[in-house]
C-alpha cells in the first residue's frame, strides 16, 4: 500500500500539486504523531485511489517548501486542488476525518 503515497521533493512539489485533488502531509522522522500517522494515510490513499493524490514531504530533507507554507508543527496536512491550498489539518486525524476533508474539495 506504501506506493500508493508518493514522496514529494521541494524540486518537484508544485508540478505535482497542480492538477486535481492532492493532499499532502508535512512530515518528520522524529515525529511520533507523524508515524501514528503514516498508516492512516496509507488507507486513505487506498480509498481515494482515483479520486485524489496522497502524497508526503519530510520537512527536515525538504525544508524550502515546508518554509514556503509556513509549517510550525507536524504532522500537518495541506489539501491543494489545481494547485491552491484549499484546507490544512493540523495534528493526528482518523481515516474518516482525512476523507472527509479531502471530499470537501471535490
Amino acid at each position: 500500500m506504501a506506493d500508493l503515497i508518493k514522496h514529494f521533493s521541494d524540486g518537484e512539489f508544485h508540478a505535482q500539486v497542480k492538477n486535481g485533488v492532492v493532499l499532502v502531509d508535512f512530515h518528520a522522522n522524529w515525529c511520533g504523531p507523524c508515524r501514528s500517522l503514516a498508516p492512516v494515510l496509507e488507507q486513505v490513499a487506498k480509498d481515494m485511489s482515483g479520486k485524489a493524490t496522497v502524497g508526503k514531504i519530510d520537512i527536515d530533507n525538504e525544508p524550502k517548501t515546508a518554509t514556503q507554507f509556513q509549517i510550525t508543527s507536524v504532522p500537518t496536512m495541506i489539501l491543494f486542488k489545481n494547485g491552491k491550498e484549499v484546507g490544512r489539518l493540523v495534528g493526528l486525524r482518523t481515516a474518516d476525518d482525512v476523507k472527509k476533508f479531502i471530499n470537501s474539495a471535490m
